[in-house]
């Protein structure tokens, strides 16, 4: 018999004077996962996340957490933590004091509040830092007090809402394979809000899709990237993006479908001895790895992966060459045809 979810929101919907929030979102979470909500800006993944904090009131279906039903409880009462954007630390207080502020107001013995600092501490690489202040750390060392101090409220389940996006590059990198380690190590469930695809496929073990209020599809990252079910996740998920070709370019598939092609599973040929004329638009070197865009005019996102540097000129003509197990097939609704 299959155990009860963690998590569960059952048909639940949002709306904001009769505008839509979200719309019947049905979603489970296994305790223990890590789970991020993806999609673009107003796709409605922030307003899930704040529907299962307690900080918005669903206007239609229920929410649960381990198995007691929270969808009019107040946050206070939902047994979880949250790590935000903004970091939301006191600039006054140290590390410490930002850290254990909320097992001084609710009035935990000095000694435990000491204990549970050390290991928050420890566990995130903060260790000498106990008495600076806010104004004297780093995005990357600010976002890491903002983890600890989850870590110190012992919460089975976390709500991290786009931790990162105040973060360049290079550190985004390091706190998110930090944010994946704590998970890992300390068990905890977490639902982590992002836009960016990259983050939500190299962290998560449940990717959920979101468009216009929608849940488009949810599960394993892989899944999203091999069998997506519609053209909006398969244009979504992967970098690059999977090219979509209309089918009337190409023998044997019926009028009005599209196809995708992800660009490892494509070949530059001379031109005339492949399945499809295109013309190379621009080549990017990325180290490892060249990416090669071509134009054809039936066709978007067409592009070609290379090993090491192979870059081309624009405005040669080449063909591309393919094999059929590659394709993916969608209808004139953009739904994914299963071919096998």
């Amino acid at each position: 018999m299959k155990a009860a979810p963690f998590v569960a929101l059952k048909d639940v919907a949002k709306r904001w004077n009769g505008q839509l929030g979200v719309e019947h979102i049905d979603l489970e979470i296994e305790e223990g996962s890590f789970v991020a909500l993806l999609g673009p800006s107003g796709c409605g993944k922030s307003t899930t996340l704040r529907l299962l904090a307690g900080l918005e009131a669903a206007d239609e279906g229920r929410i649960l957490i381990d198995g007691r039903d929270v969808t009019t409880a107040p946050a206070s009462e939902r047994n979880l933590s949250m790590v935000f954007q903004s970091y939301a630390l006191f600039p006054h207080l140290s590390v410490a004091e930002n850290v254990v502020f909320g097992l001084k107001v609710r009035r935990v013995p000095k000694a435990e509040r000491a204990e549970k600092l050390a290991r928050a501490l420890s566990i995130t690489g903060l260790e000498g830092y106990e008495a600076r202040k806010p104004g004297e750390l780093s995005g990357g060392q600010r976002q890491r007090v903002a983890l600890a101090r989850a870590i110190v409220a012992g919460k089975r389940l976390c709500l991290m809402d786009e931790p990162l996006s105040n973060l360049d590059a290079k550190l985004r990198n390091s706190v998110r394979k930090d944010i994946k380690r704590l998970q890992r190590d300390l068990g905890i469930t977490v639902v982590y809000v992002t836009h960016d695809q990259t983050e939500a496929m190299s962290m998560a073990d449940k990717v959920v899709l979101m468009k216009d209020g929608h849940i488009q599809q949810a599960g394993p990252p892989e899944e999203l990237y091999n069998k997506p079910v519609n053209t909006f996740v398969a244009e979504f998920v992967g970098a690059p993006p999977m090219a979509l070709i209309a089918s009337a370019t190409l023998d044997g598939f019926a009028p009005g479908q599209t196809l995708g092609l992800r660009a490892e599973n494509v070949q530059i040929v001379p031109r005339g001895q492949g399945r499809l004329a295109c013309t190379v638009s621009e080549s990017e070197f990325l180290g490892a790895e060249t990416l090669i865009g071509l134009s054809h005019p039936e066709a978007t996102g067409l592009t070609v992966l290379r090993p090491g540097l192979a870059l081309m000129p624009a405005g040669e003509e080449v063909s591309i060459a393919f094999d059929d197990r590659d394709l993916h097939v969608f209808d004139e609704a953009g739904q994914r045809v299963e071919t096998y």
